[in-house]
């Protein structure tokens, strides 16, 4: 039995894992909250409490922020990228080597499969890897002037950077929002979901024993209300990172306002994938499946519409439904192919929309109920569910269900897919399978997207830009655009 083995046998034996994360995470090291109280985090996969985390306020919110303006001011903005890039190197290192660890946690906390955690540890590290080799490329730009003048620009940190971090991928939203405001030289106060606390702790912890001084990270655990809203809305914050829903997002960028604080906001969609009669068949299924119930649908970027060439629908259709049907769920430590849905509220949200689905008449092709684990009948879980034809005005097709729930619409041809595709409010990630390269491309510049998949869904990785339109939110995370979300543009003009 290996060391990941025997972990995870121990877990399955006491229902918690050992040495979690105890307090925030305050100026280097951990602390309880200034009420002492504690909140219990749950493990989805068995619908009971394994763990409890400090429930901070604005109080603590205050003293994180007032950490990090110092921790700033102090000499991380001033600290030579070349060592920024060291310690974000050494980080990427610690999160590989206690990967099994951290995998565990965050399947204990959100609920997805082992497997799925543990490509969100490896997507954390790169994450790390990627932006420690971009600490010393941040460079400005010179100004023709004509001569007797100098011109130039400089890429300044920001300052105190806020990072509201969702539920549905804890530490790999985490990493990609941590590691460039790092690399730009600004400091953190980062708050985690209410449901999913522990991997941000264990990540602070992490940054520090790899050299992160004192107050340059710091973690305040709580709900929304009493900490999120503090911090979003703190006068020290010069910068806010948010991924979450369009409601909340509305209100942290009115709360923002307050301050002239600057956003990137990233709310979610309604993706669609598209898939033409000339498809590589046998990608098209694999990316469609992998699409919605990858997470059991709870992703941002969930390709949670099929939008399908009609020539080609019912075959398709015939075999997406069977392959849906042999799917199986579990508790994520047994890495079955879906896990359960992260909390008893969010259960009851998306089998509120499949059930206002059957009163409309809408034909289920498979799915459509809540479940449980079958070895212990315990857990929040939905199965994975096909919804036929809707037209284009239906609340499944225009609201984001955020769950293991596809939508099926019928396209007549590449034109009709693109108008569908764009028909709704939301933009944040588009698919399309085909085999012509020509019509994918014109596709791709018409769909109303922050990025476009082509004949793989989720392709790409950190190096990629990442963010949407219209209520998917505004501003891009991953790639160098990330790591300029952190700076503002300073420009020199001088009289030689």
């Amino acid at each position: 039995m290996n060391a990941q083995s025997e972990l995870v046998a121990q877990v399955r034996r006491t229902g918690t894992l050992p040495d979690l994360p105890d307090g925030l995470y305050l100026d280097g090291g951990f602390r309880p909250a200034t009420s002492r109280r504690t909140m219990e985090s749950f493990d989805p996969g068995k619908g009971e409490a394994f763990a409890s985390f400090a429930r901070g306020d604005a109080d603590d919110v205050d003293a994180a922020v007032t950490s990090a303006a110092r921790a700033f001011e102090a000499g991380w903005r001033d600290t030579a990228p070349v060592e920024r890039g060291r310690i974000l190197a050494r980080v990427a290192q610690l999160i590989l080597a206690e990967a099994d660890r951290l995998a565990i946690a965050e399947c204990l906390d959100s609920g997805k499969t082992l497997a799925e955690a543990e490509g969100d540890v490896r997507g954390a590290a790169r994450a790390f890897e990627y932006y420690a080799g971009a600490c010393d490329k941040l460079e400005g730009k010179t100004f023709p002037l004509g001569a007797g003048y100098l011109g130039y620009s400089l890429h300044e940190p920001v300052g105190v950077t806020a990072h509201v971090i969702p539920w549905n991928y804890p530490i790999s939203t985490a990493a990609r929002g941590l590691a460039p405001a790092l690399a730009a030289g600004c400091t953190v106060v980062a708050k985690p979901a209410e449901q999913t606390p522990f991997t941000a702790l264990m990540l602070a912890d992490i940054l520090s024993r790899a050299g992160l001084p004192a107050g340059v990270c710091n973690v305040v655990t709580g709900t929304g209300a009493e900490a999120g809203a503090p911090l979003v809305g703190h006068p020290g914050i010069a910068h806010v990172t948010f991924t979450g829903s369009v409601a909340t997002g509305k209100r942290v960028m009115k709360s923002a306002a307050d301050h002239v604080t600057r956003l990137v906001l990233e709310l979610g969609g309604k993706s669609p994938v598209i898939v033409l009669k000339d498809c590589d068949r046998e990608a098209a299924l694999n990316g469609v499946l992998g699409a919605i119930f990858e997470n059991a649908g709870q992703i941002c970027s969930a390709g949670s519409r099929l939008v399908i060439e009609r020539r080609i629908a019912d075959s398709f259709l015939e075999e997406l439904v069977a392959r849906t049907r042999r799917l199986t769920l579990g508790h994520g430590l047994r890495n079955p192919d879906m896990g359960p849905v992260s909390s008893a509220e969010h259960l009851a949200k998306i089998s509120g929309f499949v059930e206002r689905a059957r009163t409309r008449g809408s034909e289920i092709l498979t799915g459509g109920n809540i479940a449980s684990d079958p070895q212990t009948g315990q857990g929040w879980f939905f199965e994975p569910t096909i919804i036929a034809d809707r037209p284009a005005d239906d609340e499944l097709v225009q609201e984001e269900v955020f769950g293991p729930v596809l939508t099926v619409q019928i396209a007549e041809d590449a034109d009709h897919a693109l108008e569908l595709a764009n028909g709704t409010p939301f933009g944040l990630v588009a698919g399309i399978y085909t085999s012509d390269h020509g019509t994918a491309h014109r596709l791709a510049r018409r769909l109303d997207a922050g990025q476009v998949f082509i004949n793989e869904y989720f392709a790409g990785g950190i190096e990629v830009p990442f963010g949407g339109t219209k209520l998917s939110g505004f501003g891009r995370e991953k790639g160098l655009e990330g790591l300029l979300s952190y700076c503002r543009t300073k420009s020199v003009a001088a009289k030689l």
